[in-house]
């Protein structure tokens, strides 16, 4: 009986060895821990795609803050310049009480941003920005195919500011979405989904605040406000270069969500789901020119980080 107890309470023993040891190696096998080796190469390639974003983030800070207030970064948060030059052009905007309201939210929801981006990654400094009326004159007459007399001013009033701030935010969001399932870091990935969630909130409070006055005749141009968007829409289409990711706020039913509406208060492709883009489409997007290595529109000189600055040098 002795033996036979001790070969019994062996065999259990072994078993439970066995068991556990087995249990242990599906965990490894099922979840593996990321490999220290690869930390370098995720840090790299997720630095270059999160600093790319401090483009159009510096822009949106700058006009913004200046539409509501009347002054930028220099004065409300001068440390995230990094000593980048002012902003040409820029001014406060005619607003009435609302629009004023939403835009200064909007305008510190950028600082946020600026702040989120660079507490990751160091980033790079403030990149000349031209937030003139000129440079928006030129791509509301590129975008209806003629000169707009008098010129188109983003600053005149609220509706003008609206169509004008149609142009920014968008842009941003189609990054990200573009940027999310490259990054190889979830900490990456958790401040990309954060950032699009709020820019993607801005666009949609745009496009409806655009949308309740679609019918609105934009004085003196005869074009309705719904016509500038689409407009504008098929620009960045242009210039991007790679196929439908942007749409006005109508558009034929069968674009529409499920075919069954024109209303389009929220762009997206046949699925509902947000287009994508990458830096080179964006970057010829804000440039005005539709080529990524000429530079131009909001940025005379140019984008900054290793991304926009890899387009520069080419010829």
């Amino acid at each position: 009986m002795g033996i036979t107890k001790e070969r019994r309470s062996l065999l259990v023993s072994t078993a439970m060895v066995l068991f556990f040891f087995n249990i242990h190696h599906l965990q490894v096998m099922s979840c593996p821990e990321p490999a220290a080796s690869n930390s370098t190469s995720c840090t790299d390639q997720d630095r270059k795609l999160l600093e790319f974003p401090l483009n159009l983030e510096y822009l949106e800070a700058e006009f913004f803050l200046f539409g509501a207030l009347g002054f930028g970064l220099d004065k409300v948060a001068p440390n995230l310049t990094m000593g980048g030059p002012s902003p040409f052009g820029a001014q406060k905007a005619n607003l009435d009480p609302l629009t004023r309201d939403v835009i200064l939210q909007f305008a510190w929801q950028e600082v946020g941003h600026l702040r989120a981006i660079k507490k990751t990654v160091k980033g790079f400094a403030r990149p000349q920005l031209d937030l003139s009326i000129k440079s928006f004159a030129k791509v509301m007459n590129d975008a209806v195919g003629k000169k707009l007399i008098p010129p188109f001013n983003p600053y005149a009033n609220s509706f003008n500011y609206l169509i004008a701030s149609y142009l920014v935010p968008y842009v941003g969001l189609t990054g990200y979405v573009g940027a999310n399932p490259k990054l190889q870091c979830p900490a990456s990935r958790k401040l990309v989904a954060g950032l699009l969630g709020v820019e993607s909130g801005q666009d949609a409070v745009i496009r409806t605040m655009l949308y309740a006055r679609a019918k609105y005749i934009v004085h003196p141009y005869g074009i309705t406000v719904a016509e500038f968007t689409n407009k504008i829409s098929i620009l960045r289409n242009k210039l991007g270069k790679k196929g439908l990711k942007d749409e006005g706020l109508v558009v034929p039913k069968l674009m529409g969500a499920e075919g069954q509406i024109s209303g389009n208060v929220l762009a997206g492709d046949e699925m509902s789901l947000a287009y994508d883009r990458t830096p080179e489409e964006i970057l010829r997007i804000v440039y005005g020119s539709g080529n990524e290595s000429v530079p131009g529109g909001f940025y005379p000189m140019g984008g900054d980080g290793e991304i926009a600055k890899s387009y520069l040098v080419k010829k």
